[in-house]
């Protein structure tokens, strides 16, 4: 994975490739959020939820209940 950050030139061009209209004194704020985005999702990406059971296997209700017992 690239460690290289998004710059305001480039987030300006994914917006018009999307077709968003990005004014010029937003890019640097769309590029800064983009880049914390993806620092964040870095690392979630190296925790290792092997133990963990998938969000449809987790019932709410039931975890509320065995804990009331």
């Amino acid at each position: 994975m690239s460690t290289v950050e998004l710059t305001p030139p480039e987030a300006a061009r994914w917006a018009a490739r999307s077709g968003l209209v990005l004014p010029a004194e937003r890019h640097a704020a769309v590029a800064a959020v983009a880049n914390h985005i993806h620092a964040v999702v870095s690392v979630l990406r190296e925790l290792d939820f092997a133990d963990v059971a998938p969000a449809a296997a987790y019932r709410a209700a039931q975890e509320k209940h065995d804990a009331a017992v």
